[in-house]
């Protein structure tokens, strides 16, 4: 039985690794769609949205049936307990790397960001994958320093979400509100994707030690 426990948990490890490999390919294209009025990575991304979502159903019922066959407790609760959290959270990824590829797909056949934002957008798109990366890593080999990383790439990410406020909002913006509400809702995709992925590391760091952390991102 417990050989059993532990091999269906390896499966539901590997569900997690597959949709955070999913959430970073998915968010590496939709930035491609963005800042290349790329039409077919756009679709590419917004067709693939149900198979992120088809995992996370999966690790659901898994962890699920779990629970109800197996009745674990002390750390292998934890397992389960992070697998939901974490399967959540990165469904939610995928869901803003989707909310991104769409409003690529609206402007097209123009980018939708502008030429003055793009460095900022390259930016935040470039910390995005990084994040995503490093969860994708500390799924598939638990790594609490490697996921308490994530808090400074969040910084990074909340730097560069203030540089972007800073040029919507100064006095020689010149592409008028329309593009401001797209530049600051995508910039908004991106920040919370990075928040996502500091929870999920969170998650990673109590099932490890046990311990909640003591702040938690958004």
């Amino acid at each position: 039985m417990r050989d059993e426990f532990r091999a269906d948990l390896q499966i539901v490890s590997q569900l997690l690794v597959d949709m955070a490999e999913g959430v970073r390919a998915a968010m590496r294209q939709a930035t491609r769609a963005l800042l290349t009025a790329d039409r077919r990575a756009a679709e590419t991304v917004i067709e693939r949205d149900a198979e992120i979502d088809d995992l996370y159903r999966h690790v659901e019922e898994r962890v699920c049936d779990l629970l109800a066959r197996q009745a674990p407790v002390a750390s292998d609760l934890r397992a389960m307990i992070t697998a939901l959290h974490v399967a959540a959270d990165l469904e939610r990824m995928g869901d803003l790397a989707d909310h991104v590829a769409k409003t690529a797909l609206r402007r097209h056949p123009s980018p939708a960001v502008p030429a003055e934002l793009r460095p900022i957008f390259t930016d935040m798109a470039a910390t995005a994958d990084r994040m995503a990366v490093k969860i994708g890593s500390v799924l598939a080999k638990p790594d609490a320093d490697l996921a308490a990383e994530l808090d400074r790439d969040d910084d990074t990410m909340d730097d560069l979400h203030r540089s972007l406020f800073g040029v919507l909002l100064g006095e020689d913006w010149p592409y008028g509100v329309e593009t401001a509400i797209d530049a600051t809702l995508l910039g908004r995709f991106y920040e919370r994707f990075a928040d996502h992925a500091v929870n999920s590391g969170e998650h990673v760091v109590y099932l490890i030690t046990g311990q909640t952390p003591p702040t938690s991102a958004g």
